[in-house]
């Protein structure tokens, strides 16, 4: 195949990820679902189990090994930067010390939970579904990672599209899942640094490594930014010398953490992180980098989860669908129960504490970008991925549904004021 067939053949794959997750997501919304439910459903019909199934020979022909790299490659790219909007688009100063407090206690309360439930469902299964000589321990800590993270991007736009975001509910839930999501990520870089480093030297020259790099971008690297930050305050938008410096350090960021062994995506996050919080830097950012990297890149990176995704398993007997069952059935309640207890204790009503409660166990694209990274270090098995790929589509989806039925009729409109001082001494 010479270079204008690949590229051709590049394209069409692109064409047939757009159509399919662009399709997709329109149907979700229509059934009140998130777009991205559509999305990460898609991705998984790319794959074996549906396209592979009914034509076999398109299917392996369209996406053959050598476009499947290229589609990791736009996926990683698509990732790395989706993590940075992520980072940049957390607002650290928009609530009081007494939220963050009450949301510490809440992100804590959706972790440890579904960590310990779901690790420890997943303990029978761990001869058939951890890699060959894997250990117990890394096992264990794959799978609780896995199952503790909250999706913050989509829960955000879920409640910024109900405009309950300032509301103390909403502030409280907004902080809780992004101290979920660092967690995770901090977890994730632990199991890679030791599962993949080959000794305990090598997988400490990692977390080092890493932890340099997270202090000195969010020190002398946030001072530096600020600088920036106030220049486009200034002309009012990003000039392009401004974004192709952005785009340098993004990309630098996503080299260097994925030299030192962790992954790409971290440096995206940390980046986003150091970056002013200025309004206008905010909003440029998100019109310049937003829209070609969620409509395009983000889908190729679901369709490459899709391709990933193993279903023969679920078609053996019971195979698959034991363990899938036992995970997910533990996992839910270990999040929605941890979470809507807690919320519940801190003065809320129990319609608001369930919400939160379904809100905090919508997985989304979160776990998918956790998993897969996991696949690509060799510490996930192809039916363990497929499990959880299952578990983050579900999980995301049942979100809006427990969601509207705790909150019927715009209840969500009218949250209760913070509980005073008294009521949360109590708790």
């Amino acid at each position: 195949m010479n270079q204008v067939e690949f590229s051709a053949k590049v394209f069409l794959a692109l064409v047939a990820v757009l159509a399919a997750t662009t399709l997709c997501g329109r149907l979700a919304m229509l059934v009140r679902q998130p777009r991205v439910v559509g999305e990460m459903v898609a991705g998984v019909l790319l794959g074996p189990a549906l396209f592979g199934a009914v034509a076999s020979g398109a299917q392996s022909w369209l996406f053959a090994p050598e476009i499947k790299n290229v589609l990791y490659v736009l996926s990683t790219i698509g990732l790395t930067f989706y993590m940075f909007l992520v980072g940049a688009g957390l607002d650290h100063g928009r609530t009081g010390g007494r939220t963050v407090r009450q949301a510490a206690v809440l992100a804590v309360s959706g972790i440890i939970p579904a960590f310990v439930l779901g690790a420890g469902a997943a303990v029978p299964f761990f001869h058939s579904l951890s890699p060959r000589g894997a250990s117990l321990g890394e096992y264990l800590l794959f799978v609780g990672g896995a199952l503790s993270i909250t999706a913050f991007p989509m829960l955000a736009r879920i409640l910024q599209e109900r405009g309950i975001t300032n509301t103390p509910i909403g502030g409280l839930t907004m902080v809780a899942a992004a101290i979920d999501d660092a967690v995770a990520w901090i977890l994730l870089a632990l199991i890679i640094a030791v599962g993949t480093a080959g000794t305990p030297l090598g997988a400490l020259t990692t977390i080092i490594g890493a932890a340099v790099f997270a202090a000195v971008m969010l020190t002398a690297g946030r001072a530096l930014l600020a600088k920036l930050g106030r220049r486009v305050e200034r002309a009012g938008g990003l000039s392009r010398d401004t974004v192709a410096l952005v785009l340098l350090l993004v990309i630098a960021a996503g080299w260097f953490t994925d030299h030192i062994g962790i992954f790409s995506v971290f440096g995206g996050f940390v980046t986003g992180l150091a970056m002013p919080k200025s309004p206008v830097m905010r909003r440029e950012l998100e019109s310049k980098f937003s829209d070609f990297n969620s409509i395009l890149l983000l889908p190729v990176f679901f369709a490459f989860s899709g391709l990933n995704t193993q279903v023969s398993g679920f078609g053996e007997g019971l195979g698959l669908w034991i363990p899938l069952f036992v995970i997910m059935v533990a996992a839910f309640a270990g999040k929605y129960l941890g979470c809507a207890v807690v919320v519940r204790v801190q003065g809320f009503s129990w319609r608001h504490a369930s919400a939160v409660g379904g809100l905090m166990n919508a997985r989304g694209l979160m776990i998918l970008v956790f998993i897969n990274i996991g696949l690509a270090h060799g510490i996930v098995t192809p039916k363990l991925f497929a499990i959880l790929v299952a578990v983050a589509i579900l999980t995301t989806a049942a979100a809006m549904p427990i969601y509207r039925a705790s909150l019927p009729g715009g209840m969500d409109q009218f949250v209760p004021e913070r509980p005073k001082e008294s009521s949360m001494a109590a708790s």
